[in-house]
């Protein structure tokens, strides 16, 4: 586990201060020199800034806002309450839904804006997570796809949940990572179609049917995403299945992972995890809770020798790997060079191929398989990952693209 820890001041010390939003709070004070947004009747949950106008989008409780640079509210859309329950399926299913409705929040789960489309991509928690289209200049809908169970994101009511327990097999319709099509026509049914799919690959992967009968409670929450240079990452929490019993009634443990694919990898072959945490006075912090890439500014790149061009990664984790819904109040704010957590990540990949060690993708695979020596590879090609041994072992000879 790559382990780093570094105290708070210090690096409060190296940053600029930056715009603060809160929910809620007491009057801002003035003469303090930052541009404050506060707002006393709803949660905030998501937050994306555009790069080019530096307007800020907040996702919350039933509201999308859009505030200036200086955090000034320019427009508000309200998302909900919105009647629903949790035991119908989506639309249009849900207009036979048995259960009785009644007025649900809606939570916003994920906040992205499509540069292309001039659209903010608004998705919630009500009818099992479905997405709403809001034109940037003044949040009006577009549009709100709800025809096929591609459109739906999760049902869950947690900002980073990915399914709840509503549909049988919620693998079904949620996979826990895949790649979407963003389609000109709001209503096209196209719209969330995967990137690529086959009869036998697609562009998603699913929490496997087994891992969930064998850990009823399973489930990836993913709490940040960004890209830098030719990867994407995701920070996660996922159940911990060496510590955790298989029983559902038993306590269940939590660890921290990053998770990182080439942003080409339309086949998710590059797919490949690492485990997350920082330790302070010999005390292990492995709830993941919040995290920010971002450049160094000079000062902090001269202290940890990087260039001003490097992106590093701030993350705050809770303390143990216990109570992930109500974690402890002990937090610590660690560093990461994204330098660091790359070469980690090849020197695990190498060992694998080398037949050190195990894969250590348990959830996916259903079982935990050993890492076999790789004779037509005696270094792994550029992009590979953790899947690479398992797919030669199961004669998917398949060649990674590039991703350098």
């Amino acid at each position: 586990m790559l382990s780093f820890s570094l105290l708070l001041f210090v690096l409060l010390s190296l940053l600029p201060p930056l715009p603060l939003l809160s929910a809620p709070a007491a009057p801002p004070s003035s003469g303090s020199g930052r541009a404050v947004y506060r707002v006393f009747n709803t949660s905030l949950t998501h937050l994306t800034i555009h790069r080019r106008t530096g307007e800020v989008f907040v996702g919350a409780v039933n509201r999308v806002i859009k505030l200036s640079p200086n955090l000034t509210e320019l427009k508000s859309h309200l998302t909900g309450p919105v009647e629903d329950n949790d035991m119908c399926y989506p639309p249009p299913s849900m207009r036979n839904c048995a259960h009785g409705l009644v007025n649900l929040d809606n939570v916003n789960k994920l906040l992205l804006v499509d540069y292309t489309g001039n659209r903010l991509v608004a998705c919630g928690s009500i009818m099992q997570g479905v997405c709403q289209f809001l034109r940037l200049e003044d949040l009006f809908k577009l549009g709100e796809p709800h025809h096929r169970k591609e459109h739906y994101l999760s049902g869950a009511r947690e900002a980073d949940g990915m399914a709840d327990d509503w549909i049988s097999d919620p693998s079904e319709y949620f996979p826990t990572l895949s790649s979407r099509k963003l389609v000109a026509d709001e209503e096209n049914m196209d719209m969330f179609s995967l990137v690529y799919q086959d009869e036998f690959v697609s562009s998603q992967i699913k929490i496997p049917s087994d891992t969930l009968s064998t850990y009823p409670a399973f489930d990836i929450y993913y709490i940040y995403g960004f890209s830098s240079r030719t990867y994407v990452y995701f920070l996660t929490l996922q159940l911990d299945t060496q510590l955790t019993q298989m029983d559902a009634g038993g306590e269940k443990f939590f660890t921290s992972k990053i998770v990182r694919l080439c942003s080409n990898d339309t086949l998710f072959y590059s797919y490949v995890e690492f485990p997350l945490g920082c330790t302070k006075d010999g005390v292990e912090y492995r709830l993941v809770q919040a995290a920010y890439k971002q450049k160094p500014g000079r000062r902090l790149a001269q202290a940890l020798g990087l260039s001003e061009d490097d992106d590093i990664l701030f993350v705050v984790f809770s303390q143990g790997q216990k109570n992930r819904s109500n974690p402890p109040r002990e937090t610590v704010l660690c560093l990461f060079t994204l330098y660091n957590i790359n070469m980690a990540i090849r020197e695990k990949i190498h060992s694998c191929y080398r037949g050190e060690g195990k894969l250590s993708l348990s959830w996916l695979l259903n079982r935990e398989l050993n890492c076999i020596p790789t004779v037509s590879y005696p270094t792994p090609p550029q992009g590979s990952s953790q899947m690479w041994p398992f797919l030669q072992r199961n004669k998917h000879l398949c060649f990674i693209e590039n991703c350098y």
